[in-house]
Parts: structure tokens; C-alpha cells; sequence
């Protein structure tokens, strides 16, 4: 199949109806019917303030970059960009072109 890689990168901390950005854009990504999503979280990262951020014991939770990801055609693209900007959400995001499938499966 053809389509997306759509991946958003979101603050531990940012929130959007008292739920956490990570999570809400799951959920609504679900609820779109997109068939999948996954989170991670970065070990280390900067960004364009330049402040290098690190996940350690003794730092405050909340610093680091929270990578939200989908694996998507490129009409659920579309649908969830248009949801998170309706949400007046400002999140960065990189969209890929992206073949994908299954292995095993016998395909077209």
C-alpha cells in the first residue's frame, strides 16, 4: 500500500483538554479509524530553542520529546492534520511518503 508516514513531536507536558497531546491524538486517531499508533519517548533531543533536553533520574519529568507516529494512507493523513489544526493544536510533524504492508501477505 501507499501512503504516509505521519509522526508528530510533542512536549511530555503539553496538554489539550486536560489530557496529554500523546494521548489525545491517539485516541482521536482511533476514533477516525486509523488501525494503528505508537509513543515514544526520547532519550535526549534539542530543538529550535537549541536547549539540549535529557531524560535523567534527577531532572524533572516533562522535558522531553514525546514522538507520536502513524503509519498511514494518505486520506487519514489528511483527516487527523485537519482534526489536530481544528484543535488548534500547534504541533510539529513530519509527513513521509511511505510504502508499507504485511509480510506474508500475498498482495495484489
Amino acid at each position: 500500500m501507499e501512503g504516509s508516514l505521519l509522526r508528530f513531536y510533542v512536549h511530555e507536558q503539553s496538554r489539550v483538554h486536560g489530557r496529554p497531546v500523546w494521548e489525545w491524538l491517539l485516541e482521536e486517531a482511533r476514533r477516525l479509524g486509523i488501525r494503528g499508533g505508537s509513543v515514544f519517548r526520547a532519550m535526549a533531543g534539542y530543538g529550535r530553542d537549541r536547549v539540549l533536553h535529557e531524560e535523567r533520574f534527577f531532572e524533572l519529568a516533562g522535558t522531553v520529546t514525546i514522538e507520536v507516529e502513524f503509519i498511514v494512507t494518505d486520506d487519514e493523513a489528511t483527516r487527523l492534520l485537519e482534526l489536530v489544526k481544528d484543535a488548534e493544536l500547534r504541533l510539529f510533524h513530519a509527513r513521509v511518503p511511505a510504502r508499507f504492508g504485511v509480510t506474508g501477505d500475498p498482495g495484489p
